[in-house]
């Protein structure tokens, strides 16, 4: 498989995986009854990291990667994408899973899912960028 390819196959399965957190898995955070939610926010923590992580790193080494064979502008953009999104998780949804261990309110489920709208534009916009790159 080339990097292209693969910068593809990794940006669609982000794109995939982060729609259905988007529209199914954060909205029914707010189901979640308080007795049950601690439990359920770790678990929730634990399982995606397992699932998301690797994807995301693996889609920040190939997308620099094409930067580094060729630095033109869409796998610049291509970059910023996936490197944008890393960053944002870290330093923005980390902190917003961590408060919402302690007390998962409907007003702090209702941020999440608003602002849960920046990674699925972002990793929405790569897959367009991966396909142009083809």
């Amino acid at each position: 498989m080339d990097w292209q390819t693969a910068n593809l196959v990794l940006a669609a399965a982000l794109a995939g995986l982060i729609w259905t957190i988007q529209v199914v898995h954060y909205p029914l955070f707010a189901l979640v009854g308080a007795a049950e939610w601690t439990r359920y926010g770790d678990e929730h923590r634990r399982r995606i990291t397992w699932l998301a992580a690797p994807l995301m790193l693996a889609s920040v080494g190939v997308a620099l990667v094409l930067v580094v064979q060729d630095g033109d502008g869409l796998r610049v953009l291509n970059a910023g994408l996936s490197v944008g999104v890393f960053v944002l998780t870290g330093a923005v949804f980390a902190p917003m899973h961590g408060r919402l261990e302690h007390v998962a309110s409907t007003q702090a489920i209702h941020a999440l899912v608003r602002a849960n709208w920046l990674r699925t534009i972002a990793w929405t916009a790569q897959v367009a960028c991966a396909v142009a790159l083809l």
